[in-house]
């Protein structure tokens, strides 16, 4: 899917192709977002702005999209772009939108913050699978590579169950927070062919070399790509050039 094996996580109101582009030279993929696409995903976008956090509201959702994903058309980097939405049609047009630019469209199903989760975005959409597999669908049906942004240990919640039903529907990446158990990422590789992107404490060679034995394909790192060209990326680049993919 990429290469290196390395992504840059979205990092909310951050990451944009500015910030991909400087992680070009060591990472293989960058998450662009997450970016709200419809009237109650971008109302509680607003409300999380008063908390002070950052986040990208632009007038237009879908023509900030193509703008950013147009700057980045010659940057050696795979481009995605994480998206919110309550409704199905955004998504649909978010995913045409990267399939132009040959862009992944990662489907947002992992913050936990309680104004995303009120309006039905973040975990409460992995919360309602059923719900996600119409999103998912309906993006695959325009020609982009589809991911998951997923949290473990969401209540209620059997993972690996949910990523089989949204690989039926049409998802080909699963991007997880893997929380407080590196381990969580062995059954998504062993039941499912979703390419497996694993984050939350990639750091260093040693949390690297842990996720790829319990099968990820990928590792991401979140906070520290806030430096994209920074120490932490360096190490985790440096750590999957020297052959540690291959030690599964």
């Amino acid at each position: 899917m990429f290469e290196p094996r390395l992504a840059l996580a979205s990092l909310s109101g951050e990451a944009d192709a500015a910030w991909a582009a400087r992680g070009a030279d060591l990472a293989g993929a960058a998450f662009l977002g997450g970016i709200a696409l419809d009237d109650s995903s971008r109302e509680a976008a607003r409300k999380l702005t008063k908390r002070d956090r950052r986040e990208f509201l632009p007038a237009d959702p879908l023509a900030f999209i193509d703008d950013q994903l147009s700057r980045l058309e010659d940057v050696p980097i795979q481009p995605g772009v994480n998206v919110r939405a309550t409704t199905v049609e955004p998504v649909r047009k978010a995913a045409a939108i990267c399939a132009g630019y040959d862009a992944i469209l990662e489907i947002n199903a992992h913050c936990r913050q309680p104004e995303l989760c009120a309006v039905g975005c973040g975990e409460t959409l992995l919360a309602e699978c059923n719900r996600l597999a119409t999103y998912v669908a309906a993006a695959a049906a325009e020609g982009p590579t589809v991911c998951l942004k997923v949290r473990a240990e969401v209540p209620d919640v059997d993972l690996p169950a949910a990523a089989q039903r949204l690989e039926r529907a049409g998802a080909d990446a699963i991007h997880v927070d893997a929380m407080d158990s590196k381990a969580v990422i062995k059954p998504l590789a062993e039941t499912t062919d979703l390419f497996v992107i694993a984050n939350n404490g990639v750091r260093d060679r040693q949390s690297v070399q842990e996720y790829l034995s319990y099968g990820a394909d990928a590792v991401s790192v979140g906070r520290p790509s806030r430096k994209p060209d920074g120490p932490v990326i360096q190490r985790v680049a440096t750590a999957l050039e020297t052959g540690e993919l291959n030690a599964q």
